[in-house]
């Protein structure tokens, strides 16, 4: 049973009670990510996920550690373009207590100076990591020209020089900005003790309020081609087409398409670049939607002779795609394993608080696997074909990483 309530600083929070489970699974939702980050200061959002475990006003970073192994808790956090969780999963029986901690790193930690110069190198070791990751690193290559001139061109990590030069008071500013009451979801699920809500509004109802925020612009999807070359063996590919925002109808039509295109081991650009071709260890797709936007992105990577051969495979898919559609047989397999991965991913509590505390951030509605079920059936070829034309008969961004001898 799922329960949303507001508590009175204009907090909301999500509580879905699971039958047959031990633990719970907690999850502070902040909105705010890379793409709120004026360029000078890209990475704070990642930066700050960080430093929440460094300390709070009565807790060492050990002290924080320490209050969740005692229990036999997990705890962690992820930054996103649009958003901040942070997250905890306990025994039912310490349910308050993983809260009274997740809230006192929101709201008390304290930002020492020397823990902040030494968690910065700790992230520019992450940037440096992903920088020599040609698989990694080239999502952010698509993205910078996907939505060129746009804060969702930006790495959620940051620039080494806007990390260099950020200092604490440049954190309590972005946290007075963007940590607040209206932009907070608490999101909870599992086996809820009673009266929990009282809980919550204890440790949580003194968030600030800040409702003169206003969001970034627009973005608008910018194609084009980005080349670049590296120490590498490989030639990797990245292709990115306009997508849908969250929210759309159209989101879910493009789950169906993205499987049978790139989505799955069955699908087209795996079975022929891979299993027929041998072109390609990793070949895949995926549609990430974004709050006004969204972009679907092919990649791949293969020996730099045969990049021509695969480039031109998967331009045959997408032509075919548009021009025939999928199969009957794609369609109805496509379904069922689609629904096999909701029902499978909703089994435990984190998946379903992390499902409801991003619906509830984001303003969608709350379906229950039912009507997700119902509306996934309810896509048809013609559905298929409209959006593959919408997207495919589009520009797209392109980005390549090559190797320096090529």
């Amino acid at each position: 049973m799922l329960q949303r309530y507001e508590l009175n600083n204009g907090l909301k929070v999500v509580e879905e009670q699971m039958d047959g489970v031990r633990s719970v699974s907690i999850g502070i939702w902040i909105l705010t990510g890379s793409r709120n980050e004026p360029e000078n200061i890209n990475g704070i959002s990642h930066l700050i996920e960080h430093m929440l475990f460094k300390g709070t006003d009565k807790r060492s970073p050990k002290d924080i550690a320490e209050a969740f192994d005692k229990i036999g808790g997990q705890v962690n956090a992820f930054t996103s373009k649009e958003y901040t969780c942070l997250y905890a999963r306990v025994m039912d029986q310490h349910a308050e207590e993983a809260l009274e901690v997740l809230s006192d790193m929101i709201l008390n930690s304290n930002f020492d100076e020397e823990e902040l110069e030494r968690e910065k190198k700790v992230v520019l070791e992450e940037i440096l990591m992903t920088e020599d990751d040609p698989d990694d690193i080239i999502h952010d290559y698509l993205h910078e020209i996907s939505f060129e001139g746009h804060s969702l061109s930006q790495s959620i990590l940051g620039s080494r020089e806007a990390l260099n030069n950020l200092y604490r008071s440049d954190i309590l500013n972005y946290m007075e900005r963007y940590y607040t009451s209206e932009r907070m979801v608490v999101s909870i699920a599992g086996n809820v003790p009673n009266n929990f809500r009282d809980k919550v509004s204890t440790h949580l109802g003194d968030v600030r309020s800040n409702d003169q925020l206003e969001d970034s612009m627009k973005t608008i999807f910018t194609p084009g081609n980005i080349e670049k070359t590296d120490d590498t063996s490989q030639s990797h590919l990245c292709i990115g087409y306009n997508g849908y925002p969250i929210g759309t109808d159209e989101v879910l039509t493009v789950s169906v398409l993205n499987n049978v295109l790139g989505g799955s081991m069955s699908s087209r650009m795996f079975q022929q670049v891979r299993e027929e071709k041998g072109l390609s260890y990793a070949i895949f797709s995926f549609h990430n939607p974004f709050r006004d936007n969204g972009i679907l992105t092919i990649y791949s990577a293969t020996a730099p002779d045969q990049l021509e051969e695969m480039e031109a495979i998967i331009n045959s898919i997408i032509d075919d795609i548009k021009v025939n559609g999928i199969t009957d047989q794609e369609l109805t397999n496509t379904i069922q394993q689609l629904k096999g991965q909701l029902v499978l991913g909703l089994e435990n509590p984190s998946s379903r608080m992390n499902r409801n505390g991003r619906n509830e951030l984001l303003q969608q509605p709350h379906l229950t696997l039912d009507e997700l079920i119902t509306k996934l059936e309810k896509v048809t070829h013609a559905d298929l074909k409209k959006i593959a034309n919408e997207m495919f008969n589009s520009k797209p961004a392109r980005a390549l990483i090559s190797p320096e001898s090529i």
